[in-house]
This record gives structure tokens, sequence and C-alpha cells, in this order.
């Protein structure tokens, strides 16, 4: 199954962000820092601490992140939207609201013209998130397993 997982870029605070969509989604966590990786002689002390790699992974869901920063820098709130396609009515709610936490809701959860219950947010570390629950998908299904 081909599939695209988010990988998104810190300014130091990677440990952190990822931590709280841990708190938000679930899932296990793991981190690499400079200072463990092969990298580590070659960069300067300051950088040990940082996270070379981060993966949070709940079931097919992959979110990775990173502090290493590309030279032209780092550009916050429109160069990553997480797309959240959730699996029940109760999954999106809980996440929307964990996610809006300390961030700026966009656009409230709400029935959309396509059959979602769809919303939108920027969170608290500037991240575009986009969460939807295709409730006609759970219909389709629930009439697949009848058949």
């Amino acid at each position: 199954m081909t599939q695209i997982n988010a990988y998104l870029t810190f300014n130091g605070n990677c440990r952190a962000a990822m931590t709280f969509y841990q708190i938000c989604l679930g899932g296990e966590l793991s981190f690499q820092t400079v200072g463990e990786s092969p990298l580590s002689a070659k960069m300067p002390e300051r950088m040990k601490d940082c996270i070379l790699h981060a993966t949070l992974t709940k079931d097919a869901m992959v979110l990775m992140g990173s502090d290493m920063v590309a030279g032209q820098g780092l550009i916050m709130g429109n160069n990553v939207t997480l797309s959240l396609n959730c699996s029940s009515e109760a999954e999106v709610k809980t996440f929307y609201k964990r996610l809006s936490a300390g961030g700026v809701v966009n656009h409230q959860l709400e029935e959309s013209f396509w059959g979602a219950l769809f919303g939108d947010l920027t969170d608290k570390f500037g991240n575009h998130w986009i969460l939807n629950y295709n409730k006609n998908q759970t219909i389709k299904m629930l009439r697949d397993e009848k058949v």
C-alpha cells in the first residue's frame, strides 16, 4: 500500500512538538538525537541534543520530524499541511479538541458538502492540520460487511 507520511521540520522544539502530538493522537514515539548518530563527530557541540529524527506511529499513521533545518531556514505555517483522516466521529472530535489547544481554530468541525465531518486548525507550534471523518465511507463499509 502506498502511503504519504508527513515530515515536519522544527527549529529546536521537535521534542516538545512530537511529544504534544503523541499526547493528542496516541501512539509510539521514538527520538534519535544528533549526539546519538554517526553525524555527532561532525556537528557542533550545541547541536548534540537536537533531534535528528523522530517518529510517531499508531496503526497506519506515521508522523516524522526533525530539528535539522536547511540552509534557507525554517518557514513555519505554510510549508506543510497535515491531513488526518479519522476512523470515527469520536476520534475526529477528540483529536480536533486536543490539537487546537493553544492554537488557532481556522474552521470548526462541521458537516461538509461531501458528507464528512471536517475542520482545520493551526496548532500551537504553527503547523496547519485538516481533520476529516468520512461518514459515507463508514456507512459503505457497514453495508459491504452485510453483503
